[in-house]
């Protein structure tokens, strides 16, 4: 069963096992209560920068919080579609599911990018490990995509069968000479 699966694949499993339930369960609690799930730690950096640089008002912060819990949740939605191309094994072979693979990671590592710049702003360091840390996971797996290409489909090559003698002095063969 595991003979046909890529290191790109493996990773992009583990990458999705780690990111599912952690952003759902952050996103989540920004969609319940926004105010109060984004001053907790995976968010707090967010919320710190918001308030502090950007002076937003309290109904402002409830819109960015909840876009930040849309971004999240796409991410993870992102993660779950390659879970499910990753099970069928023609599309795993054939690297069908590196493009959701690919978006998940572009949009992830964007959201950990500029919450890591945020958390740096606002001098908040358990914020900003675990940012990094999330970026660093997010762009090993985006080289490690781009690098590790699926094996090239086996070309069939077909010999032609002499029947006749070979044509002397390369005459073209006319279907009225046979």
């Amino acid at each position: 069963m595991f003979r046909n699966w890529r290191i790109g694949s493996v990773n992009g499993a583990l990458l999705a096992a780690y990111f599912i339930p952690a952003w759902t369960l952050v996103a989540f609690n920004i969609m319940v209560a926004p105010v109060h799930g984004l001053y907790e730690r995976p968010s707090v950096a967010v919320a710190l920068f918001l308030s502090d640089h950007l002076q937003m008002a309290g109904m402002s912060t409830v819109r960015a919080a909840w876009l930040l819990a849309l971004g999240r949740l796409t991410v993870v939605a992102f993660f779950a579609i390659y879970l499910a191309l990753l099970c069928i094994p023609r599309v795993r072979k054939n690297g069908g599911s590196d493009e959701a693979l690919g978006i998940a990671l572009v949009i992830g590592s964007l959201i950990s990018f500029t919450s890591m710049l945020m958390a740096s702003k606002v001098g908040e360091m358990a914020a900003l490990r675990l940012h990094a840390t999330e970026l660093l996971l997010l762009l090993g797996a985006a080289i490690v995509v781009v690098i590790e290409r699926p094996a090239p489909a086996p070309k069939i090559v077909q010999k032609t069968v002499e029947t006749a003698a070979p044509l002397a002095l390369e005459q073209a063969e006319l279907l009225h000479n046979r």
